[in-house]
């Protein structure tokens, strides 16, 4: 199968996935039912994806590769622009139907395999490219010498805050773009001023 349309049918069987883990939660979420409602055979689930954690992973992964994708358009460019660009999409992506349904899933399966995944699969991922975007930012004397994880996962809380639990609980809805941009600034800013330029 060629790569556009392999890539095109991927797309309906994790669509299908994401409107089965919506109805029926990840008990409901067979691979049998995902083939079904894709309209593709077994064999090529359980060829694409191994099983059905592996298919949970494949969500996760596709989820991120928005964020990936804003980063590669920033690649080489200013540091703090860089965060200033890619913050809105991350935090979009965090917050948005396809993560609250993911993680909702990975807090109700009891065995902590499909919380693993998502640590693994999810912040796994993102955190060492938020990671290198510190260090440039570091080298280019933008932000004050510190350790890039800990620099990282500052930013994270700085901009997910509680908001993500809070929408995986339904007591958020889903934010705006202005608000998300707002979110976004205030932990740039905020970012800027506990971690100041060295002069």
């Amino acid at each position: 199968m060629k790569d556009d349309k392999r890539a095109a049918r991927a797309a309906e069987i994790e669509k299908a996935a994401y409107l089965i883990l919506d109805a029926k939660g990840y008990e409901g979420l067979s691979m049998q039912a995902v083939a079904r409602a894709a309209k593709a055979s077994n064999e090529t689930l359980y060829r694409w994806y191994g099983d059905k954690i592996g298919l949970f992973r494949a969500l996760i992964l596709r989820n991120t590769e928005t964020v990936g994708a804003a980063l590669a358009r920033h690649k080489g460019a200013d540091p703090l622009d860089t965060l200033a660009q890619v913050g809105p999409v991350l935090l979009t992506m965090l917050l948005g139907d396809r993560a609250v349904a993911l993680n909702r899933a990975a807090a109700a399966d009891a065995t902590g395999q499909l919380g693993q995944a998502l640590a693994e699969a999810g912040r796994g991922t993102v955190a060492p490219w938020i990671e290198a975007v510190m260090t440039r930012a570091m080298a280019q004397g933008q932000l004050g010498p510190g350790d890039p994880a800990t620099m990282a996962a500052l930013y994270f809380d700085l901009l997910i805050g509680d908001s993500q639990i809070r929408r995986v609980i339904g007591t958020l809805p889903a934010p705006d773009a202005a608000v998300i941009d707002h979110r976004a600034a205030r932990a740039l800013d905020h970012l800027t001023r506990l971690h100041p330029a060295q002069p």
